[in-house]
């Protein structure tokens, strides 16, 4: 799906995604399709770091949350909330303690809707895919209708129309791309249509490799591979980084004489990413706007 810039086009794409139906409850599209949730919650548990991005920048107060957050601009909340298990692993006994009215799941959380559905009313808001900003857009209004916080949702979807159009322009005509992810030693390219895709499809940014194979943790690759399509820009994620684990930094595992020899270790054009806005907080709206801005300034520095 593109990116869609007209309000109309907008106003359509939400139509379905946000119904009213009193004064007390909404329809919202969520992952497993509509739901009907009651109207402005006020005891949230949240287990999708997306979520808690995209509630916090509303000004949503979240009263649970998993036990690490790993993005430091979340402190406040990681700080103040209570702790109510892991991504994988929900401490029930917390969450029936907390009574909340209504718990969020996502993405690596997803798979315990069905389990924490039996404890409050529970709604799964992933988000992924090739059109990961149009999904962001749609997450934060549907937000902003439940929580009555839909004009600062607004602002925040007009800050990211703009970051969007400024890291186009600052990509325009700047050669070939190539997003990889190192696991410590090892890494793998991610292409169009992949879980990174929308840098290239919604950017314009042009793909050094159109067919890398899509797989969750990208496509495993050599050193080899990097230099045969020498792109003119390495767009680099360090997982290790990003989950907070130790090993191999990105820069030591891309620091040989294979990469040396591509077009962008010779001119400086790699790019080392915010990886845990990328790979945990993705889609969340912080962490896209963070995200464009520092593509659109590598990209603009390069002029």
């Amino acid at each position: 799906m593109k990116l869609l810039h007209s309000t109309a086009g907008i106003a359509l794409i939400l139509s379905a995604a946000i119904t009213p139906l009193t004064a007390s409850a909404v329809d919202i599209e969520t992952a497993r399709g509509v739901v009907t949730v009651t109207d402005h919650p006020t005891t949230l548990a949240v287990f999708d770091i997306p979520a808690v991005d995209t509630l916090h920048a509303l000004g949503v107060p979240i009263a649970g949350t998993v036990d690490k957050l790993f993005v430091d601009y979340l402190d406040e909340v990681q700080s103040s909330a209570t702790k109510v298990g892991s991504l994988f692993d929900p401490d029930y006994q917390a969450l029936s303690a907390l009574q909340p009215d209504l718990v969020i799941v996502g993405g690596r959380s997803a798979g315990t809707l069905d389990t924490v559905s039996k404890l409050a009313p529970a709604i799964d808001m992933s988000i992924d895919g090739n059109d990961l900003l149009i999904q962001t857009r749609e997450r934060t209004l549907q937000y902003g209708e439940l929580f009555n916080k839909s004009e600062k949702a607004d602002e925040l979807v007009a800050q990211l129309d703009v970051a969007v159009d400024k890291a186009r322009s600052a990509v325009a005509g700047k050669g070939k791309a190539l997003i990889l992810m190192t696991n410590g030693p090892k890494i793998s390219a991610f292409g169009p249509g992949s879980r990174f895709g929308w840098i290239y499809s919604e950017l314009g940014l042009e793909a050094a490799v159109d067919d890398v194979a899509i797989a969750g943790h990208g496509d495993a690759v050599s050193f080899e591979f990097v230099l045969q399509y020498d792109p003119d820009w390495l767009l680099i994620i360090d997982r290790t980084a990003a989950i907070g684990q130790e090993g191999d930094s990105a820069r030591q595992t891309l620091d040989n004489e294979l990469i040396h020899e591509t077009q962008a270790w010779q001119n400086k054009r790699l790019v080392y990413l915010n990886s845990a806005d990328l790979y945990i907080a993705g889609g969340g709206i912080q962490a896209q706007i963070r995200t464009l801005n520092q593509i659109s300034s590598a990209f603009t520095i390069a002029n």
